[in-house]
């Protein structure tokens, strides 16, 4: 390349930018979006490019021909860096993709089936309408939220609300097949994690006051949609100690004495009353009912709440937990 032949003008604010020559439109032959790479040595020249330290930030594979392209950067702790790239309904079946960065890429309808994204960086990538039938999907980071999620959520926060449920509908449908494709694996964890997604995006759909989606959020925050048991035994927690507090100022009947909190009372005296409190809580939540204390007044109302919702409590983590440990 001579000293005044054109580079390519392809530039990012964080400061990356291309020296590849370039062609009529600016733009070298990577980073070029009407360039279409389907040709039968375009995936030869990629790996190629790859290897001799191209920059594979921002190119634009839409719609290539890439099948069992191998990207995975030999010998190093970390892969090629393809962040911001376009790789709308590319072919990449097959495809190794090991630890590949692909932060702020797209992906969208891309063909992934049987490759390898084992560890890959999928974080602010688009996902939507990815085929992953037999892709290798272990230890993939999508990150906290998708890139939908995030968009969503802003359009929520602004009170664009068509948009916005446009947005959690098209982040369902990624965890969704997420699920499946881990499913399939045999990744239960991560499939456990993606329903909590998709259900928590399809709670989003739904409006905002109604019953459905209170009833959702309660099971949420009840056991994670089913895949959280240690959300049940810290809800188990939080409501005996509530309940005993409630004892604590009601009362409760042993001996023919009524144990109450009264401000008369020294601190140790109020802390064993509180303490049979939370041994009566304890009792009630269980059902195990051993007599030796009786509530009177208002506590035989809290008791018959804590008592029926203790048994379907632990039938909930017995469920939960059962689920988790069979995976």
């Amino acid at each position: 390349m001579s000293e005044n032949s054109p580079i390519c003008c392809y530039h990012e604010d964080e400061g990356f930018s291309c020296s590849e020559p370039a062609g009529p439109s600016g733009l070298c032959y990577w980073h070029d979006p009407r360039i279409i790479k389907d040709g039968i040595d375009d995936k030869a020249k990629l790996e190629a490019y790859a290897r001799g330290g191209g920059m594979l930030r921002g190119i634009c594979l839409k719609r290539a021909n890439l099948a069992g392209i191998d990207l995975v950067k030999h010998h190093s702790k970390t892969g090629f860096d393809m962040s911001h790239a376009e790789l709308y309904r590319a072919n990449l079946q097959g495809a190794h993709m090991f630890n590949l960065n692909l932060e702020n890429a797209s992906l969208m309808k891309a063909d992934l089936r049987e490759a390898n994204v084992h560890c890959a960086n999928l974080t602010n990538c688009n996902l939507l309408g990815i085929k992953w039938n037999g892709s290798k999907i272990d230890n993939i980071n999508t990150g906290k939220l998708l890139k939908q999620e995030k968009m969503a959520l802003e359009a929520e926060r602004v009170g664009e609300m068509e948009i916005a449920l446009d947005y959690f509908q098209q982040a369902e449908e990624i965890y969704r097949d997420l699920r499946k494709a881990a499913e399939r694996e045999g990744l239960f964890a991560m499939a456990g994690h993606f329903i909590q997604k998709e259900l928590t995006m399809r709670r989003h759909q739904m409006p905002r006051y109604s019953g459905k989606r209170m009833v959702s959020k309660l099971i949420d925050l009840f056991c994670g949609y089913g895949e959280s048991p240690m959300r049940v035994i810290g809800f188990s927690m939080v409501l005996i100690l509530i309940c005993a507090v409630f004892y604590f100022f009601t009362g409760l009947s042993y001996g023919g004495n009524i144990h109450i909190f009264r401000a008369e009372n020294t601190f140790m005296m109020n802390f064993y009353l509180f303490f049979n409190c939370i041994y009566y809580s304890v009792v009630t939540f269980t059902t195990l009912g051993y007599g030796d204390f009786t509530p009177i007044g208002f506590s035989r109302l809290t008791a018959a709440i804590e008592a029926f919702t203790g048994s379907f409590t632990i039938a909930l983590f017995v469920v939960v937990f059962v689920k988790k440990m069979t995976r």
